[in-house]
C-alpha cells in the first residue's frame, strides 16, 4: 500500500481525477445492497494521500481549485455506481428515452458531487500533517451528507453512514445516533488507515494504531448492538392481524385507462383469496393493506369500485391503500393529490393523509413556468402533478391505533419523519405505515436500496414499520430492524402478519440530530485550533 499512497500523492491532473474516480465507484458498493463495508477501508485513503499531494490555491481556488475536484471526482464515481438504478425508470415506456439514461445518471450524480467537492475544499483549508486532517475531511464530508439530504428539498439516498448497517446488530447504533451520526463514524473509520501510509520513519506500533482504532471503534458498535438486541423484548399486538398484498403491477401498463379494472380486479382476487386449507381469507384479518397509488384512479370517478371493496371487506375490516385523491381548493382550483386512504367495510373513507415529500420532476415541477418555458417537462405525466399536502399527520380508525403514514421515499429522510407533525405525533404514533410502488425501478438494485433506509427509521424511531410496496419488498419490520413476513421483490402474492408493539422511545427519537449536531462543531473546534496554532510565527 505504500507505493500507492506514493502514487496518490505525486499524481496530479487528469491522473489524479482519474484514481479518485474509480475510487469513489469503488467504494460505492459498500452501499446497500452490497454492504462491502472493508472497500471503504480501501478507497477512502486515496482521497487523504490525493489531497495530502493537491496544490495550495488562493482567492476563487480555496473553493474550486484542486482540492475540490479530487473530492468531485470521488463523489461523481461513488454517486454514479450506487444510483446507476435511477436510469431505470426511462425504460419504462418501450425504452423510447433510452437515450437519456446517461444524461440523467451522471447528472444527478454531477450535482450530489459539489457538495463531496466542497467538503473536500473545505477541509483542505484546515489540513495538515496530522491526525487532525483525518478529522477535518471526516466533519466536512458528514457535514456535506446531511445538507445534500437536506437542502432544496433533500435526495438523502446511500448517504454514507448505510455502510455501518450492513446486518441487524450493527444497526441499532442508529437509535442512538442516527444515520447522520453513522456517516460521520463511517468518514472517519474509511479515512483512518490512511495514516498507516507512507512509513515516514515510523515505528510499526504507531503506523497500526488506526487500524486499532478501527477494531475497538467497530467491536463496540457490534457490542453495544447485541446488548440491545438481547435486552429488549418484542411483544405482538391483539388487535390487529394485517394482510398485505403484493400485485405486482407493471408501471407500463399501470395508469392505462385500460387497465383500471384489471388492476381493481388483480386486487379483489388477491386480497380474498386463501392460501391453504388453514387460511380463513379476509375473516380473521383486521387490516388488509395495498401499495401507494395501488388504485390508479380517482374513487370519485369509478364510484362502482367502493361497493366492489364494501362487498369484500368483512365488518371490522378495514382496508388501507394508496390512491389519487381530488379536492376543491378555497380559491376553487382543483388539487390532486397522492393519498393514502382508509376505508371501512361499509365503503366510507374514515382517513386520509396526502403525500407531503413531492419528488422534484417525478410527482412535480419546480419553477414550473420556466423549466417548461425552456423545454423541460414533467417526468411523470400522467396527470397535471401531485399538490403536497399541508402536514403529516397521523392517520387513526374506530379499529386502528394512530400510525404514521409514509408514502415512497418519505420514508428515507432521516430525522424529519414527524418534523411537519403536530405536537406530540411521535409518542403517540404506534407504527409506521411505508407504501410505495418501486416500479419504475424494476429488476434493479433502487428498490433494495429504498427498503434498507426505510428499514432504518423503525431502528432510529423504536417504531415496528409495515412496508407494502407494488413489486417489492414487503415486510412487517419491528422496532429493532428485524424482517419478518416478507415479500421479496418481483415476488406477486399476499402475506399474513402480526403486528409487533412498539418500544420506549429511542435517544435519537428524543433529541434527533443534536448529538451529531454536536459531535460536528467538536471536531470542527479541534480542527480550527489545529489550523490556528500552525499559522503562529
Amino acid at each position: 500500500m505504500s507505493w500507492i499512497s506514493r502514487i496518490c500523492i505525486l499524481s496530479f491532473g487528469w491522473r489524479r481525477l482519474l484514481i479518485m474516480l474509480i475510487a469513489g465507484g469503488i467504494a460505492a458498493l459498500s452501499m446497500p445492497p452490497f454492504l462491502f463495508l472493508p472497500l471503504l477501508f480501501v478507497t477512502f485513503p486515496l482521497w487523504v494521500w490525493c489531497l495530502d499531494g493537491a496544490e495550495r490555491s488562493s482567492g476563487l481556488g480555496l473553493v474550486f481549485g484542486p482540492s475540490f475536484w479530487i473530492g468531485f471526482s470521488f463523489g461523481l464515481g461513488y454517486f454514479a455506481v450506487a444510483l446507476h438504478w435511477v436510469g431505470f425508470a426511462f425504460l419504462v415506456d418501450g425504452g423510447l428515452f433510452v437515450f437519456a439514461i446517461p444524461f440523467a445518471v451522471l447528472g444527478l450524480a454531477a450535482i450530489l458531487a459539489v457538495f463531496w467537492g466542497l467538503a473536500s475544499s473545505a477541509a483542505h483549508f484546515f489540513w495538515s500533517n496530522s491526525f487532525m486532517r483525518i478529522i477535518s475531511l471526516s466533519v466536512f464530508l458528514a457535514l456535506a451528507e446531511f445538507l445534500r439530504g437536506t437542502l432544496f428539498t433533500g435526495f438523502p439516498f446511500d448517504v454514507l453512514g448505510y455502510a455501518l448497517t450492513a446486518n441487524v446488530t450493527m444497526m441499532q447504533l442508529a437509535s442512538v445516533i442516527g444515520v447522520y451520526g453513522l456517516t460521520l463514524l463511517a468518514a472517519v473509520l474509511g479515512f483512518l488507515p490512511a495514516l498507516v501510509w507512507p512509513a515516514d520513519e515510523r515505528s510499526l506500533s504507531k503506523r497500526l494504531m488506526p487500524l486499532f482504532m478501527i477494531f475497538v471503534l467497530l467491536a463496540a458498535q457490534l457490542s453495544f448492538g447485541q446488548y440491545r438486541l438481547n435486552e429488549i423484548e418484542i411483544s405482538q399486538r391483539d388487535d390487529m392481524r394485517l394482510r398485505l398484498v403484493q400485485p405486482g403491477v407493471l408501471q407500463a401498463e399501470k395508469w392505462q385507462p385500460a387497465s383500471a379494472q384489471i388492476i381493481l380486479e388483480r386486487l379483489l382476487a388477491m386480497s380474498a383469496s386463501r392460501t391453504g386449507p388453514d387460511d380463513n381469507g379476509l375473516s380473521d384479518i383486521t387490516h388488509l393493506i395495498w401499495p401507494e397509488a395501488a388504485l390508479p384512479f380517482f374513487l370519485s370517478d369509478f364510484p362502482e369500485a367502493l361497493v366492489r371493496i364494501a362487498d369484500m371487506l368483512p365488518d371490522g375490516t378495514t382496508l388501507i391503500t394508496g390512491a389519487p385523491r381530488r379536492q376543491l381548493a378555497a380559491n376553487l382550483q382543483e388539487l390532486e393529490y397522492n393519498s393514502i386512504l382508509a376505508i371501512g367495510s361499509n365503503g366510507e373513507t374514515l382517513s386520509s393523509y396526502d403525500k407531503t415529500h413531492l419528488v422534484p420532476f417525478g410527482e412535480y415541477l419546480p419553477f414550473e413556468s420556466l423549466l417548461n418555458g425552456i423545454g423541460i417537462k414533467q417526468f411523470v405525466t400522467t396527470f397535471k402533478g401531485w399538490s403536497a399536502g399541508e402536514s403529516r399527520n397521523l392517520m387513526q380508525t374506530p379499529t386502528t391505533p394512530p400510525f404514521l403514514p409514509l408514502i415512497c421515499y418519505e420514508a428515507i429522510f432521516s430525522g424529519a419523519l414527524f418534523s411537519n407533525s403536530p405536537d406530540g405525533a411521535a409518542d403517540k404514533a404506534q407504527f409506521i405505515l411505508n407504501l410505495t410502488n418501486d416500479a419504475w425501478f424494476d429488476n434493479s438494485i433502487g428498490p433494495a436500496q429504498s427498503f434498507q433506509h426505510a428499514r432504518l427509521r423503525a431502528v432510529e424511531q423504536g417504531l415496528p414499520m409495515v412496508r407494502v410496496a407494488n413489486t417489492g419488498k414487503s415486510a412487517i419490520i419491528d422496532p429493532l430492524g428485524r424482517i419478518s413476513s416478507v415479500l421479496e421483490p418481483g415476488e406477486i402474492g399476499i402475506v399474513d402478519a402480526d403486528m409487533p408493539n412498539r418500544i420506549e422511545p429511542t435517544f435519537f427519537s428524543r433529541y434527533l440530530n443534536l448529538p451529531f449536531f454536536g459531535a460536528l462543531l467538536l471536531g470542527f473546534g479541534f480542527v480550527a485550533i489545529t489550523r490556528l496554532r500552525s499559522l503562529r510565527p
